[in-house]
């Protein structure tokens, strides 16, 4: 699989660099369950992406990211650009104002907001986020939806500071915690699919019958997506759950 650097290689690094730090940034802080941090992240990703779709219209970029004075109304802009793809055109220019809207007022970029930081404007600002990307890189990189999901899957390794890692081993430090958890955090502490060989032998789980009963229950309760028996990646009401538990364990 190409680097995700490699496919947004046109982009010039002082806007590469930044796009990629805040992606980075936006995921940690949101399996963290640091909700105002992720989304003060996904204020200035909006910044960065308008600053990449304004260079790619005039045919030459900014050295580094610029906050539009009036950035709904710079937005608006985009849309009168009839040479780029129609996302650079409609669809990003469209969703960015929303996302900027939660970060300004929403009590996370300024005070006086009528909703604090939550799980659910989190959730919006890091879907918004990675579909971005994904279209950021299918168009940079020629390549399709599937392949460039994939890519920006890879690029960040979520940290769980309840999972210890020691090259290709890891292990959930939590001696009490059930094998159905100990299986969905460990799925939700790596980048794309997770071989399932690979999580029995983090859980330890002696049973092999036993251990692919639970990869099919949970791929049944759409939890994680194991449809070819070999991999599992988690699904939005698996991550939802993997949040939890991390709440859950902080909270002791």
């Amino acid at each position: 699989m190409v680097a995700v650097t490699k496919a947004l290689s046109v982009i010039p690094a002082g806007l590469r660099t930044p796009l990629l730090a805040e992606y980075d940034s936006l995921v940690t802080n949101y399996s963290e369950q640091k909700w105002t941090a992720a989304e003060l992240s996904g204020g200035k990703f909006c910044e960065i992406v308008y600053t990449i779709l304004d260079g790619y219209a005039k045919g030459t970029y900014s050295a580094k990211p610029s906050k539009p004075a009036n950035f709904v109304e710079a937005c608006r802009r985009l849309e009168n650009n009839n040479s780029v793809p129609r996302s650079f055109q409609i669809l990003i220019p469209r969703l960015l104002p929303p996302l900027y809207e939660i970060r300004n007022n929403r009590n996370v970029g300024h005070v006086g907001g009528d909703v604090d930081p939550n799980h659910m404007d989190a959730t919006t600002v890091l879907a918004i986020v990675a579909w971005v990307m994904a279209e950021l890189v299918r168009v940079f990189h020629g390549t399709t939806v599937a392949e460039a999901q994939e890519i920006v899957d890879s690029i960040v390794e979520r940290p769980v500071p309840l999972i210890w890692q020691s090259g290709q081993i890891k292990r959930v430090l939590d001696p009490k915690m059930k094998l159905r958890e100990q299986v969905l955090v460990l799925i939700g502490s790596c980048a794309g699919p997770v071989d399932v060989e690979s999580l029995q032998t983090w859980t330890e789980c002696k049973d092999k019958a036993y251990f692919k009963k639970l990869i099919g229950a949970l791929h049944k309760s759409r939890l994680v997506e194991a449809s070819d028996g070999k991999t599992v990646r988690l699904l939005p009401p698996g991550t939802t759950v993997v949040a939890q538990i991390f709440g859950n364990h902080k909270g002791r």
